[in-house]
């Protein structure tokens, strides 16, 4: 699939999506990227150790997080957007739910929109993605949690966010997946997400794993955030060979240098067959 002007071969390849949360109260960089300056010198890190994607983020989506206006946002993600693309050549995904956020983002020159709600929140977003013939990765979620059959009703729900991307002309091409993980979910639903992703290749669409420092990390190992990178990791590679597409994370070094050890590996065994 083609993000921008790089073109993503996501049936052979796990590619890295670099977090960079220009917010005051993220879960676990909160405050770090609101000045320009850092913000930039932080992608400049990331595309030094192997970014394929930047994903930026305006408004905290943690758990208990408040929401902003859509001023407020577009704000805080603008400038940002514009200074990255005068600088540097790569795509760049927007993280918002809000089809005015979107529409500006894309104007300004984003590349995909990541919706954490999948369509299902905004019901212009699907038209603005289409409209502005962008990629789009569509998140699960749930405002509530009271799921019949879990893992089905997830597909479901997943299968509706396609269908609301298919009838505006959303284009195959143009659709990646995200489980949710952490997203209207108790942890043993997190952990079973995880676990059975390789299902979801089902549904036809390219895999984004995102649980970089996450809770169902945490509660795990027992774990505050500044600790949980080997669990990311972890996850990380597990999730590389269950087929994930994409992986989107805050330590983009050493998970980069973990796709790089699998890939390896995928193609010795080739070789030697």
């Amino acid at each position: 699939m083609l993000i921008g002007n790089k073109e993503f071969d996501t049936k052979h390849h796990t590619y890295i999506m670099g977090i960079l949360n220009v917010t005051p109260d993220s879960f676990s960089d909160g405050g770090n990227y609101v000045d320009l300056d850092k913000a930039l010198y932080r992608v400049e890190e990331m595309i030094s150790q192997g970014v394929d994607i930047i994903d930026i983020g305006g408004e905290s989506t943690r758990p208990g997080y408040v929401m902003i206006s859509e001023g407020e946002e577009i704000d805080r993600v603008c400038s940002t957007i514009e200074s990255i693309k005068k600088r540097f050549d790569i795509p760049l995904s927007l993280d918002t739910y809000k089809s005015k956020v979107a529409k500006v983002g894309i104007d300004v020159g984003v590349d995909m929109i990541n919706d954490i709600w999948g369509l299902q929140y905004d019901e212009n977003m699907a038209k603005v993605v289409a409209d502005g013939n962008v990629a789009c990765c569509l998140m699960h979620n749930r405002k509530e949690s009271g799921y019949q059959v879990f893992m089905q009703d997830v597909f479901s729900d997943l299968a509706s966010s396609i269908v609301k991307a298919k009838e505006v002309g959303i284009g195959n091409d143009k659709i990646i997946l995200d489980p949710g993980v952490g997203f209207g979910k108790n942890y043993e639903q997190n952990m079973e997400v995880i676990q059975k992703i390789n299902d979801f290749q089902k549904l036809g669409y390219p895999l984004l794993l995102g649980v970089s420092r996450k809770s169902v990390i945490g509660l795990t190992l027992n774990l505050p955030v500044e600790e949980r990178l080997p669990g990311t990791l972890a996850l990380s590679a597990y999730g590389i060979l269950q087929g994930c597409s994409f992986l989107r994370v805050h330590d983009v070094k050493e998970n980069k240098e973990v796709v790089i050890m699998l890939e390896a590996l995928k193609d010795i065994s080739l070789k030697t067959k």
